[in-house]
């Protein structure tokens, strides 16, 4: 059986033990934290020690940010490398397995005008190696995996499949570096969702679940049993982490995810 884990903004309650409480009575097995930019995380600090210590179990981060590593303007990238490492740090500190980033969002998309980016795919190539070289490094030193996430072609440009994820970390050559699969994104880009997943299964590290339509698993028309059976295929030990929005009732969604992945295959 996979583990779930619920991505904390869905959970109710006003702090990390109060949404724990929730996630284990609905059926989930952790709680995924999200990283803000400008240090934020390392500020939680404190809050996500006492966390741990009251038995929080909090094993991923997903990072939510305005610009990411392969952001066009050079200050803008630097500052995202430097807040990845920190939050790649703060997760080390609390004894997660990792941190799951895309290269960029919302940056650029080839299917709207102006329909050219400003890099060429050389130039893209390079930004990309750089900084998975410089977050992988500190990722190793730190003893925890750097995720990388493609995104859907009107999300980003430049990883949209797992087939482009798994080339630049080959190249990188980092075991570090891992992809963070999420199944509203492969759903968009994937011929074959699960043929993708049995593909590149040494790649994968960590996986997102949401639906088709991004509610919540069951919402929508995503092929569960051919996905999660993938997953089970390769071996996959992870956590599936819901990353989603919700439909009808909020708590009521969120609680029905569990058990619809068991049901499903998970």
């Amino acid at each position: 059986m996979m583990k779930t884990a619920c991505q904390e903004q869905l959970l109710p309650g006003d702090t990390l033990q109060e949404k724990w409480a929730f996630a284990q009575e609905a059926g989930f097995d952790a709680v995924e934290l999200r990283s803000k930019g400008d240090f934020h995380f390392q500020g939680r600090l404190p809050e996500l020690k006492q966390a741990l210590a009251d038995g929080v179990v909090m094993p991923t981060v997903c990072v939510e940010m305005l610009h990411f590593f392969a952001a066009f303007d050079e200050e803008l990238r630097r500052d995202a490398l430097e807040q990845m490492k920190s939050q790649l740090s703060v997760a080390a500190e609390i004894g997660a397995l990792g941190v799951q980033t895309p290269a960029s969002y919302g940056m650029f998309s080839r299917r709207l005008p102006p329909f050219e980016p400003p890099r060429s795919e050389g130039q893209d190539r390079e930004v990309l190696l750089s900084g998975l070289a410089e977050l992988g490094e500190h990722a190793r030193k730190e003893g925890v995996t750097l995720y990388l996430e493609p995104l859907n072609r009107y999300e980003d440009h430049m990883v949209n499949r797992l087939e482009q994820a798994a080339e630049l970390i080959g190249a990188v050559g980092l075991d570090s570096v891992r992809i963070g699969i999420d199944s509203y994104h492969m759903n968009i880009e994937e011929a074959d969702p699960a043929a993708s997943i049995l593909a590149f299964a040494p790649f994968i590290g960590h996986a997102q679940v949401s639906d088709s339509n991004r509610f919540q698993p069951g919402a929508g028309h995503l092929d569960w049993p051919a996905w999660l059976g993938a997953l089970h295929t390769i071996g996959f030990d992870g956590y599936l982490a819901a990353e989603c929005r919700l439909t009808g009732d909020p708590v009521d969604a969120v609680r029905s995810i569990p058990g619809f992945l068991r049901r499903s295959g998970a």
